[in-house]
């Protein structure tokens, strides 16, 4: 099957990376600097810069987290140590559901 050349997005994901990308902008601008500084502190190209500033869907989370980290854009709404508990708080739920979630392939014997 071929990779279709657009994607649908929701609304709100799109405004989500709009929004995005005009804060890591505003705060790039606000710290100094340049899109070359920016990209090679981030070790991505100038052009990826642009796009996530533009807040392009296709960009790579790492690259738009690793920008913001940079340009000092919080990206949840608590302090970085309050993150980390938070974190740790997600893996414990995770290590109590199971690894994988298969259908039964048994046929059911519901004759009483």
């Amino acid at each position: 099957m071929a990779k279709p050349n657009t994607r649908p997005y929701s609304r709100y994901g799109l405004e989500a990376a709009e929004l995005l990308g005009l804060l890591i902008h505003d705060a790039r601008i606000e710290r100094g600097l340049t899109v070359a500084e920016a990209a090679e502190r981030a070790g991505i190209s100038r052009g990826l810069v642009h796009r996530i500033e533009k807040g392009e869907m296709g960009c790579s989370i790492g690259a738009v987290f690793e920008l913001a980290a940079i340009v000092g854009v919080p990206l949840f709404d608590a302090a970085p140590s309050t993150l980390t508990q938070h974190l740790a708080t997600a893996r414990s739920k995770l290590t109590l559901l199971p690894k994988k979630v298969r259908k039964s392939t048994k046929a059911v014997k519901d004759d009483f």
